[in-house]
């Protein structure tokens, strides 16, 4: 009989102080710490703009062009006291108004609670109201006519980086919303364009258009992927979704041009490098019976536990994860279990910048 899984294997302390809290100011002079995937051995600590020097020509860098919903909302319930909503879907037709979202609110609760969320500044409101109830915490709101939703709303960053909310007032109200509209920016890829996702694809946010141009010259090549990063992502992995082996589902899309450019890198002799793991989940969801990918669109709930092979990604760049979650567990199955804990101690000890704004691993 088989051991059961020990996700405790998977946590680690973490100082607060190594959890980024703002990007630095310029994407591509994050730190970079490259690592050996055969065994895990450290090769060397450089930054992101370094990658020109680190690949080869005929490599294949794969990034995820979902972009960023402004799916954060901030206000109150119209009985008083504040409330936060995270829109993660539309339910049905636009006409009807009808989202699904998580609330985040004192007291219980209760179809027909109603709340009035605020745009940035105060300029504008909409009231809406909670119809049904759902599980994982989930409810639906329907919003009045007027204002689209996503139009007051601000970047769904994670609850570990922290901000001032939109309704407390003072004299930090300008720095909170020059804060604001560097989150706009920054929690976004600079190739962004395909919108769906509630949170972002954070290895890509370190790369920027010279940076882009700069492989470009050096005869490595970019393609395209989509995965529409999901609510489950905020969620902390439960014994079902071990026991079943699956995870979330989220919407992806594989082009036909993607699946070309990787067949044609092969064929140079090239490596797949897959930007995140959420560009890793959609190549690796995509490979048919015979080994080759297959082109097309649909949903996904990979789940990829250490032991399980790697059939289209070669190499991968990455962020620090957070402990006992599924980012670090593909780390893990990438590169082994041991040698990516060992590679996050060591992160710790030289002072690596941790999560979504933080610093990020090259796996080759």
């Amino acid at each position: 009989m088989d051991e059961p899984f020990d996700l405790d294997r998977f946590a680690f302390e973490l100082p607060a102080e190594c959890i980024a809290q703002r990007p630095l100011p310029v994407r591509d002079a994050a730190r970079l710490m490259v690592v050996e995937r055969a065994g895990g051995h450290v090769v060397d600590d450089r930054t992101v703009r370094d990658l020109p020097n680190l690949l080869a020509p005929n490599d294949l860098l794969i990034v995820n062009a979902t972009r960023v919903l402004a799916a954060r909302l901030r206000g109150r319930k119209a009985s008083g006291g504040r409330a936060e909503a995270l829109l993660l879907a539309s339910e049905g037709s636009l006409s009807t108004r009808r989202y699904r979202a998580l609330i985040q609110t004192g007291g219980r609760l209760r179809e027909g609670l109603s709340f009035v969320f605020d745009a940035p500044g105060g300029a504008q409101s909409l009231a809406a109201e909670l119809v049904a109830l759902h599980r994982a915490g989930e409810v639906s709101l329907v919003f009045e006519p007027g204002v689209e939703p996503y139009a007051l709303g601000e970047a769904p960053l994670p609850p570990y980086i922290r901000r001032r909310g939109a309704s407390e007032t003072g004299p930090a109200t300008e720095a909170r919303d020059a804060q604001r509209r560097e989150d706009d920016e920054r929690y976004q890829t600079v190739f962004a364009r395909v919108p769906g996702a509630v949170a972002a694809p954070t290895a890509g946010l370190h790369l920027t258009r010279d940076l882009l141009a700069a492989l470009a010259e050096r005869g490595i090549g970019t393609a395209e992927v989509v995965l529409h990063v999901g609510p489950g992502t905020f969620r902390p992995l439960r014994e079902e979704d071990i026991a079943r082996g699956k995870l979330h589902a989220e919407r992806y899309t594989l082009p036909q041009k993607t699946v070309d450019a990787i067949e044609a890198s092969r064929a140079r002799g090239g490596r797949i490098i897959a930007v995140g793991t959420t560009s890793t989940r959609v190549l690796e969801s995509c490979v048919g019976r015979d080994g080759r990918l297959i082109a097309g669109e649909g949903q996904t709930e990979l789940f990829m536990l250490p032991g399980r092979p790697f059939r289209a990604v070669d190499g991968l760049l990455t962020n620090f994860h957070l402990p006992r979650s599924s980012l670090l567990l593909l780390v893990a199955a990438f590169m082994g279990t041991e040698a990516v804990l060992a590679a996050y101690r060591l992160a710790v000890a030289k002072g690596y910048r941790f999560y979504s704004y933080g610093d990020a691993m090259l796996i080759l």
